[in-house]
């Protein structure tokens, strides 16, 4: 798809190449080094899987895969309405796309890797002429009090549009606008906190859910994560446009 430096990025051809992304998806999310486990589960089928790889090696360091819907009528289909009460953005007009199982080597440091995926996922965004990316951003195990000031933050300047707020399904959330609606975040502990992930959602305009999931299987607690391309500053999208062309 694309190049930068020493990285590129692909889309997944073979078997063996979304056996490779699940492998990845295995280590980053359940810190498992048996090389026969993998993350695996019945999206994967429906989904198109990006691949960032390191030039240098050819190694996979990065991946995450990608659900398209033609509108808000199908939003019923993606892996995000199995945790989240989703019918506000049945209403919405555009073509919509999922984005999932986002993931960096552990052992990866270097945030040209994020840059890269990013803009791969700008250029499919430009060529489909998507109009929302979503999916569920993670904050990696289940103890909401490590990560208090994050969501105070999220609480006061990123909640999503009444118009399309998520509304409770999972059987276990924390209902962080509500509990903490007189918390007022340490902005530095904030974003110390912040998935990296979330962070570049939020720079460029992105909302949350107003509670997270508490989600045992993958050991993490996450937040349903919308972003209008029409609202993306357009400072940000000539950066990202820039390295996707």
């Amino acid at each position: 798809m694309l190049s930068k430096g020493r990285y590129r990025t692909r889309t997944a051809e073979s078997a063996a190449d979304i056996e490779a992304a699940q492998r990845l998806r295995q280590l980053a999310f359940k810190g498992a080094e048996d090389s026969a486990a993998l993350d695996q589960d019945s999206f994967d089928d429906i989904c198109t899987h990006i691949l960032v790889e390191d030039t240098s090696d050819d190694r996979l360091i990065c991946c995450f895969r990608m659900l398209p819907l033609d509108g808000g009528e199908e939003i019923g289909r993606s892996y995000s309405a199995q945790f989240y009460e989703l019918s506000a953005l049945r209403a919405f007009p555009g073509r919509m796309v999922e984005m999932g199982r986002f993931c960096i080597h552990p052992e990866a440091r270097d945030p040209d890797i994020l840059r890269v995926a990013w803009a791969a996922m700008t250029r499919y965004v430009d060529e489909n002429d998507v109009g929302l990316l979503f999916g569920c951003s993670s904050f990696k195990g289940t103890d909401a009090d490590t990560y208090l000031d994050a969501f105070a933050m999220l609480k006061d300047r990123h909640l999503a549009p009444r118009r399309w707020l998520p509304r409770v399904k999972a059987p276990s959330v924390f209902r962080f606008a509500q509990a903490l609606r007189l918390r007022k975040p340490d902005a530095k502990q904030a974003m110390l906190r912040m998935p990296p992930l979330l962070r570049t959602y939020l720079v460029m305009g992105g909302w949350v859910s107003d509670h997270a999931v508490v989600d045992q299987q993958m050991n993490t607690l996450h937040v349903f994560t919308g972003l209008e391309i029409n609202a993306i500053p357009a400072s940000r999208k000539r950066l990202l446009r820039a390295v996707a062309g």
